[in-house]
């Protein structure tokens, strides 16, 4: 199959999972909608009133902005992410690129905050499990070789800063900011819509989102994507919220009848059980997107106690056999009929 191929048949299945997680008000007269690929992903805007805006203006600055940032954040194409690890597996002191500074400070945040379950340093770990291309593929690494990865694991903390001055400090240490650097290009697109004069618009990069005002007769309403196909619910969303998504569906492919998924648990170096999406709503879109990985990792039976230690009040959880939420949640979310009802998890 083709190049083309391939990326035409992503940007659909993209597309139809941005579909499942938009505005409500996509086809009433209120709004305009504007959709393309970007930052390795569908990306859709949808714009309130219409009419109001230079559409041409606001697709090409916002298409500007995250090239620019997904050549800078890429976890294994050449920019300035890959610079930055090939100079700290030097471990000596270097003046980092600018750009990768934001990542490593909040990267640095979403460690602590999560006690160790979110570890951006673990990029060689992500990498043996076939996730540093664009079609994930295996084999799984072996024993041996996750015994070695995991024996004296590198942290955030192996980074010495002093200023604009990064030196590693261990010879593992590599970085990949996904499940982070989502949630900063959302917050940089939002902030470049205030700039242009956006009052009111939810951006949606393939399915995490978040609002820029509101118009002022209603609410904007979403759904929630199911991972295992349609939808759960929905939800009214305010001025400045974001709702970000953890699942087993992004990213994953099937090695000898298991299907390997791209949320690796770094106590155990594999893929995280238990629990199929996790969603976050937050009004830190890069909280949002650490705090749901961090609860998919962290399991069935501790995600409570791993949303209060990073301040998220509203939680929703797919696991294995049913679906659980804090008690934040479980009163804005309206589920579809077909589903059950939600398990209420209280916070400790």
């Amino acid at each position: 199959m083709s190049t083309e191929s391939r990326m035409l048949i992503r940007a659909l299945t993209l597309l139809l999972a941005a579909s499942l997680l938009t505005a409500c008000g996509r086809d009433e007269p209120d709004t305009e909608q504007l959709s393309f690929y970007a930052f390795g992903t569908l990306v859709e805007l949808t714009l309130h009133p219409p009419g109001a805006y230079d559409i041409e203006q606001i697709e090409s600055a916002v298409q500007d902005e995250l090239e620019v940032l997904h050549r800078s954040w890429h976890a294994w194409e050449p920019g300035s992410l890959g610079r930055t690890n090939e100079l700290l597996a030097l471990q000596g002191e270097f003046s980092a690129p600018p750009s990768v500074l934001p990542l490593i400070e909040r990267g640095r945040e979403m460690e602590d905050l999560s006690g160790g379950l979110f570890n951006p340093a673990l990029g060689k770990l992500v990498a043996a499990w076939g996730f540093h291309q664009d079609e994930p593929a295996g084999p799984p690494p072996d024993a041996a070789t996750l015994d070695a990865l995991l024996d004296n694991p590198p942290g955030m903390g192996d980074i010495e800063r002093n200023g604009v001055r990064l030196r590693g400090t261990h010879p593992d240490l590599q970085l990949d900011f996904g499940g982070l650097a989502k949630g900063l290009a959302v917050e940089r697109v939002l902030e470049l819509l205030g700039e242009l004069g956006v009052e009111a618009a939810i951006f949606n990069a393939g399915g995490d989102l978040m609002t820029l005002g509101r118009p002022q007769e209603r609410a904007w309403r979403v759904r929630i994507r199911h991972p295992r196909g349609g939808t759960l619910g929905s939800i009214e969303l305010g001025a400045g919220e974001a709702l970000f998504t953890s699942g087993d569906y992004e990213r994953g492919y099937d090695w000898e009848g298991e299907y390997i998924h791209h949320v690796i648990d770094p106590r155990s170096g594999r893929p995280s059980q238990g629990v199929a999406s996790a969603t976050v709503l937050h009004h830190d879109p890069a909280l949002a997107d650490g705090a749901a990985t961090t609860l998919m990792i962290a399991g069935p039976e501790a995600w409570p106690e791993y949303a209060r230690r990073m301040g998220v009040e509203y939680a929703l959880l797919v696991l294995d056999d049913r679906i659980e939420a804090t008690a934040g949640l479980a009163e804005r979310v309206a589920l579809d009929p077909d589903h059950e009802p939600l398990v209420v998890r209280e916070l400790p």
